[in-house]
């Protein structure tokens, strides 16, 4: 029989330790808190990432947290770049001075990207080692997007100060 080179996928979601971690940290960053008489929930990350620079820092980096989770339960490499390009908009939003703190309010890339690892439990791919290289690549990228970006804004804010 062979031998397969697919990750093993989680098959019962309820069972599984990451992804009860990774609800409830998507829910403390983006739907903890109900806005009364609006019926909208917010969560913290708008409010880390009114701290210029090291809040997007902070909130980008457990972002980057929650895609590498979902490599490590091997979820493929097509849907890991969807989860991805949820954090890059994010991220290259909030470096928009207020503009992308309301951006925070709405996008929810961390309630975005778990759904989208259910769903991958729901109706599991297997994985394979080019999905597993694909994965070390983003997550590399979205580490040095994240830093550059909280450099960037950074720097701005040096230089308003300075004026």
């Amino acid at each position: 029989m062979p031998i397969s080179n697919s990750t093993p996928t989680v098959s019962n979601d309820n069972a599984h330790p990451a992804l009860q971690r990774l609800r409830r940290l998507s829910h403390i960053l983006d739907n903890a808190i109900a806005i009364p008489g609006l019926g909208y929930r917010v969560g913290l990350d708008p409010l880390i990432g009114l701290v210029p620079g090291g809040g997007d820092l902070m909130t980008g980096l457990i972002s980057i947290y929650v895609v590498a989770e979902a490599a490590r339960m091997g979820v493929p490499a097509a849907t890991l770049g969807r989860m991805g390009l949820n954090i890059l908009t994010e991220v290259l939003m909030g470096t928009v001075p207020m503009i992308g703190d309301f951006f925070d309010v709405v996008w929810k890339a961390n309630a975005r990207n778990v759904d989208l690892l259910e769903r991958h439990i729901r109706k599991p791919i297997p994985s394979s080692r080019a999905d597993k290289l694909f994965a070390i690549i983003l997550i590399a990228a979205l580490l040095v997007i994240v830093l550059g970006a909280a450099t960037l804004t950074l720097l701005f804010v040096r230089w308003v100060l300075q004026l």
